[in-house]
């Protein structure tokens, strides 16, 4: 019997860790955040009331197993003058099944069987929910795209609403044999599943290890100078202390030139692995050369990721 991982992410971190390890003899359950309100998204949420669908069509297109050209043709963007502008075809496929199954769960499980997915996409909530930011300097900030635009240091995040968490995420927590928190925006990817009291409770209760895959670079405003260890001081103020068992961090050698282009173009910089502060949390470090570049972009390598974790999970 395979062994049983449970993901949180959103996004493109969780997409990137998804495309590799699907290629492993492992039964994954991804768990989306649906609180993204930007781009054509956020749009889809205003014009019909519907929890983001964004991330999770991302996630879907990286699982399948179809022709490549199908899944280009989900990722497709209109570049018009129409109100199409922007929007991506597969946001609108969920839109038009949502309306006609009434369910978030049921509209991903068709578009699954439609595009060969293999394992199971969950949404944290049904509902429609409002991601909000408290800064340091008590300014309420209310929506992820403002959030992330905002550059801000945080103090606090929450949603405007309690979520009402599927059972199903629940379940798959209980069921897991490790729980994955993905590379991805720390404040806008990952917090979003911690502050939901039903998950922390769940995931405090779990059996199974907890494992951080730890960004490769900073984010402005929100992890400015933050080390591997930062990270999971955060992540434990959310869940609880000592919940996060094991991270997976790059040592990779990044050459000069991409390290300053990233600090003054895009003022990010490459997070550093404090091995003495991760020991004094217990926590485990896998650190491996997992980083490559694309188009000068610092990117995971996903299969090399992926096997990184499918080596941890066998030893459990």
């Amino acid at each position: 019997m395979h062994k049983k991982i449970t993901i949180f992410g959103g996004g493109t971190g969780i997409s990137f860790l998804l495309r590799g390890l699907k290629e492993f003899p492992v039964d994954i359950t991804a768990v989306i955040t649906t609180s993204d309100n930007g781009s054509s998204t956020g749009e889809l949420r205003k014009e019909f009331s519907i929890p983001a669908v964004g991330d999770i069509r991302q996630v879907i297109t990286n699982l399948s197993n179809i022709d490549s050209d199908i899944k280009k043709l989900m990722e497709y963007r209109f570049n018009t003058t129409s109100d199409l502008n922007n929007h991506a075809i597969g946001n609108l496929i969920f839109t038009g099944l949502l309306d006609i199954t009434g369910s978030l769960k049921k509209t991903i499980e068709e578009i699954s069987k439609l595009l060969d997915v293999r394992h199971t996409v969950l949404p944290l909530s049904e509902d429609c929910l409002t991601l909000v930011g408290k800064t340091v300097d008590g300014e309420i900030i209310e929506g992820e795209t403002a959030i992330t635009k905002a550059h801000k240091k945080y103090k606090k995040i929450y949603y405007k609403e309690e979520p009402h968490v599927l059972p199903e995420v629940l379940e798959a927590i209980k069921n897991a044999d490790l729980i994955i928190f993905s590379m991805g925006s720390l404040y806008t990817s990952i917090l979003p599943h911690v502050i939901s009291k039903e998950i922390k409770k769940a995931i405090k209760e779990a059996k199974a290890k907890k494992m951080y895959i730890c960004n490769a670079v900073t984010q402005p405003g929100e992890t400015d100078n933050f080390t591997v260890s930062d990270h999971i001081k955060l992540l434990n103020h959310y869940i609880g202390k000592n919940s996060i068992n094991v991270v997976v961090a790059s040592n990779s050698k990044i050459s000069k030139d991409i390290v300053d282009k990233y600090s003054t173009e895009e003022q990010k910089d490459l997070v550093l692995i404090d091995d003495e502060e991760l020991l004094k949390l217990g926590v485990e470090i896998i650190a491996e050369d997992l980083i490559t570049l694309e188009d000068g972009t610092i990117k995971h390598d996903s299969l090399k990721l992926s096997a990184t974790v499918f080596n941890y999970i066998m030893r459990l």
